[in-house]
């Protein structure tokens, strides 16, 4: 039997209210990802994922409030906490072109135009107009590059591989 791969859609963060609520920072650009009917699998150290349906979402202060069918007490979902909200490779939604997935972007390596290495990209902020890719540098700060036409100029996800034209000043 395959190997189920699994992708982040969001992260269990704590309980909400008394009633089986889990407040959830979402990691995913598809808000349908949470809707109700929706199945996602909740996936914690060393145990199995446990597939979960959503029987309930709102959004509360930036924050997604979901509730699962048949986990009606806080009981049901305090040990949740910190736990991943994940989507197997099934769910997967077709995208546009020049749209990517998260996992396809981190880990790809950053260089410029002229061919030098910047470093690898770890992780992606959504603060709001546009995304911004944070790369780890072999040495120093990490570099934060905002997901913008003017920048970056070319993305590989097969190879890996994004090459940027940093504007005066990104890279200082």
């Amino acid at each position: 039997m395959n190997e189920v791969e699994f992708f982040n859609v969001g992260k269990i963060v704590n309980t909400h209210g008394i009633r089986g609520e889990v407040k959830v920072v979402r990691i995913s650009d598809f808000a349908e990802r949470f809707a109700i009917g929706e199945t996602l699998y909740v996936v914690m150290e060393k145990k199995d994922p446990l597939p979960v349906v959503i029987d309930g979402h709102r959004t509360h202060k930036g924050f997604d409030l979901i509730h699962f069918k048949g986990l009606d007490s806080i009981n049901d979902v305090e040990y949740l906490k910190g736990a991943q909200l994940k989507i197997t490779e099934a769910q997967l939604t077709d995208l546009d072109e020049n749209e990517y997935y998260y996992h396809e972007i981190i880990g790809c390596d950053v260089q410029t135009i002229d061919g030098e290495m910047l470093g690898t990209i770890k992780e992606i902020l959504a603060p709001g107009a546009n995304d911004v890719w944070v790369v780890k540098q072999p040495q120093g700060k990490d570099l934060l590059i905002p997901y913008i036409e003017d920048i970056v100029k070319q993305i590989d996800v097969e190879a890996k591989k994004v090459v940027i034209e940093p504007m005066e000043g990104l890279l200082d």
